[in-house]
C-alpha cells in the first residue's frame, strides 16, 4: 500500500517525500481513505507516536477550499507543544500547497497578534480549548465554515479538565461537519462526547484498545561512528527548545561529550560515577532549573533523577539490555506531554535496535539528520517567537526610545531586521556555512560475494520502480542517496534549470546508486534536455525516460577498470 493508493494528491506526495516518509503507517491506511471518502464520524484508540498526525492531516488539507479564506477545519489539542507540533507537521505536509494558511492559537503568547493572523483569513485553526474559546468569546474567530473537526489526545483534554470547553467550542460548529477523535483510551467521558457530538461514529483500534498512553516517538538517525558527534549537535541545533539527557554507555565518554558540548557553546554538563555527591548535586540543581538544558549521563548516575519536562533522550549508543533503553525512554513524555527518544547509531548497532523494537512492541522512526539549511530556519523561526513574546517595560524603555530611533532612523524596517537576526545568527550561519551533508549509512552491505551477486533473485518491487503512474512518464537520474542526493535536491535541481512552466513531480525513488522519479509525459524530454551535462557534486549527470525493462541497479553499480 502506498500514499498515492490512499488516495493522497499528488502536491501532498511531494511534501511527505521530503519528510521522508515511504509507506504508510497502520494508522494512517485505516484513517485516510475514511476521511477522503466516507461518510461517518470516526472514533480512532490509538497511541501517540503511531503516525496520528499524517493520518488526519493529509486529508484534512486536502479537503480544503483553497478559494475560500475562512476557518474550514478544526484541531484541538490539550497543550501548547502539541499544538505547536501539529501545526507545524500540517505546514510541513502543505509545503506544495499554494495559498494555504495554517495558524496554532495557544495561550502563552501573544492574542493580538493571533488576532491579526485571523483576520486576515485562515483556512485551518490548530488550537488549545482556553484560548479558542477566549478568541470566540471576542467575536474574532467564527466556526460557521467549519467542515472538519479533530479532537487529538481527547482522554488527556478530559484528564486536564476541558470536557466544558470542548462542549462549548464543538455548539459553535455546524451540525453537518466530520468529526474525527484521537484517543489512547475510551473512558466514559470521552464516550460521552462521541455520543453527543458525533454521528454513527466508525471505531478504529490500532494496537491494544485502552493501553496506556505512550507519548513517546522512537526515532534513530544512522550515521558513521566518525560523525556521531556532529550529529548530535545538529539534534541539539534543530531543536531550540531542547531540554534533554544524552546517555552513553562509558564515564569516559560521557565527560568527552560533555565537554566539547561546553567548548561548542551549549548549556551542557555530564554526570557520572566520579563526580562527588557534592558536585552531583549542583549538576542536578542546575538541570532542573535549566541552568543547564543537555545533560550528558551515565545510566547509573542518571538513576534518581526525575525531571518531568524533558524533550528528548538521546542514546549516543544504544544499552546492551533492552530494559535499560525502556528506562531510558521512559523519562521523556511524560505528565502528558509528547517526547522523543532518539538514538544515534552505525550499522553495526542495526541489529540491536531491531532487537529492542521487537521486545516493546514500537517500530523507530528512521530520519535524516537535519541540513545546515532546515537548522537555520528552526532557529530563526524561534527567534522570531521569542521576540512576539517578550515582554515589554514601557514605563522605563521609552525614555530611551528617542535618542536610539534617531541612531536608527537611516535603516529601514527590513534592514533593522536583518541586523537584529544576524546578531543572534552569524556564529550559526558561519559555522553552517560549508558544513557537509552527514548521510546515512547504507544499511545494505557495501561488498557482496560475486556468487551471491548472481544468485541473488530479481526483486519483483525493481519493475514495478521503474514503471510510471498512467498518465506520467518515469525519468531516471544517475543520482541516489550514495552521492547525498534527495528529493530536496531533485526539486531544487529541476527548478533551476528547467525552462518554462514549473515542473509537478510525483513519486519520487531514491535509491543508493540513483532515482528514479514521476513527471507529466509532455514535461519528460525537456525534463532529461535540461538535466543533460550538469554536475553534481563533482559526478557528472546523466538522465534518461526510464525504460521498464532496464536494470538500473546494476547499471548503477561502478565497473573496476581492467589491467
Amino acid at each position: 500500500m502506498t500514499f498515492e493508493e490512499l488516495g493522497v494528491r499528488p502536491d501532498l506526495l511531494r511534501g511527505i517525500t521530503d519528510m521522508g516518509f515511504e509507506t504508510p503507517m497502520p494508522v494512517q491506511e485505516k484513517v485516510i481513505p475514511r476521511l477522503l471518502e466516507g461518510d461517518n464520524d470516526l472514533v480512532a484508540l490509538a497511541q501517540t507516536g503511531t503516525g496520528k498526525t499524517a493520518a488526519f492531516g493529509l486529508p484534512l488539507i486536502q479537503r480544503i477550499d483553497l478559494d475560500r479564506n475562512v476557518p474550514q477545519a478544526l484541531v484541538l489539542a490539550p497543550t501548547r507543544e502539541l499544538c505547536l507540533q501539529i501545526a507545524g507537521d500540517l505546514a510541513d505536509f502543505a509545503k506544495y500547497v499554494p495559498d494555504i494558511e495554517i495558524l496554532p492559537v495557544y495561550g502563552g503568547s501573544s492574542i493580538e497578534s493571533q488576532i491579526r493572523a485571523l483576520r486576515k483569513g485562515v483556512q485551518i485553526i490548530v488550537a488549545t480549548p482556553g484560548r479558542l474559546i477566549d478568541l470566540i468569546n471576542r467575536g474574532v474567530v467564527h466556526l460557521d465554515d467549519v467542515h472538519t473537526v479533530v479532537l487529538d489526545e481527547a482522554d488527556e483534554m478530559l484528564n486536564m479538565g476541558f470536557v466544558d470547553s470542548i462542549n462549548d467550542i464543538l455548539s459553535h460548529v455546524p451540525d453537518q461537519r466530520k468529526m474525527l477523535m484521537f484517543s489512547a483510551t475510551m473512558p466514559a467521558e470521552v464516550a460521552k462526547i462521541a455520543k453527543r457530538f458525533m454521528k454513527y461514529p466508525e471505531e478504529v483500534v490500532i494496537g491494544t484498545r485502552n493501553e496506556g498512553a505512550k507519548n513517546v516517538r522512537h526515532i534513530y538517525y544512522m550515521v558513521n561512528a566518525k560523525d556521531k558527534y556532529l550529529a548530535l549537535k545538529r539534534i541539539a541545533d534543530n531543536n531550540p527548545d531542547i531540554y534533554a539527557i544524552v546517555f552513553c554507555r562509558t564515564r569516559r565518554d560521557t565527560q568527552e561529550i560533555a565537554d566539547k558540548l561546553i567548548a561548542d557553546g551549549y548549556n551542557a554538563d555530564a554526570l557520572h560515577g566520579d563526580l562527588s555527591q557534592q558536585q552531583r548535586d549542583i549538576v542536578m540543581r542546575k538541570f532542573r532549573d535549566r541552568v543547564i538544558t543537555i545533560l550528558v549521563a551515565t545510566d547509573v548516575a542518571a538513576r534518581g533523577l526525575d525531571v518531568d519536562d524533558l524533550t528528548h533522550v538521546i542514546n549516543y549508543g544504544l544499552p546492551d539490555d533492552t530494559a535499560v533503553y525502556t528506562h531510558r525512554s521512559g523519562r521523556t513524555g511524560r505528565a502528558g506531554k509528547t517526547g522523543v527518544s532518539i538514538a544515534i547509531i552505525h550499522s553495526r548497532e542495526k541489529g540491536r535496535l531491531r532487537e529492542i523494537e521487537r521486545i516493546i512492541g514500537k517500530k523507530f522512526e528512521r530520519k535524516e539528520v537535519p541540513t545546515p539549511e532546515h537548522i537555520i530556519e528552526k532557529q530563526l523561526y524561534n527567534l522570531a517567537d521569542r521576540l512576539e513574546r517578550v515582554e515589554v517595560n514601557d514605563a522605563e524603555i521609552d525614555r530611551y526610545l528617542p535618542g536610539v530611533a534617531k541612531k536608527l532612523s537611516w535603516l529601514t524596517a527590513e534592514d533593522l531586521l536583518k541586523r537584529v537576526l544576524s546578531l543572534e545568527f552569524n556564529r550559526l550561519l558561519n559555522y553552517y556555512k560549508d558544513a557537509p551533508k552527514i548521510d546515512f549509512i547504507d544499511e545494505k552491505p557495501a561488498k557482496k560475494d560475486r556468487r551471491d551477486r548472481h544468485e541473488r533473485p530479481a526483486d519483483p518491487r525493481d519493475k514495478d520502480r521503474r514503471t510510471a503512474e498512467r498518465g506520467m512518464a518515469r525519468i531516471f537520474v544517475n543520482l541516489g542517496k550514495a552521492d547525498g542526493f534527495y528529493a530536496g535536491n531533485l526539486i531544487d535541481m529541476l527548478n533551476k534549470n528547467v525552462d518554462g512552466p514549473r515542473v509537478d513531480v510525483g513519486r519520487i525513488d531514491l535509491m543508493p546508486g540513483y532515482s528514479l522519479f514521476d513527471v507529466k509525459k509532455g514535461d519528460a524530454k525537456r525534463i532529461v534536455g535540461a538535466l543533460k551535462g550538469l554536475e553534481f557534486f563533482g559526478k557528472r549527470v546523466f538522465s534518461e525516460v526510464a525504460d521498464p525493462d532496464k536494470d538500473y541497479a546494476a547499471a548503477s553499480k561502478p565497473h573496476k577498470k581492467k589491467k
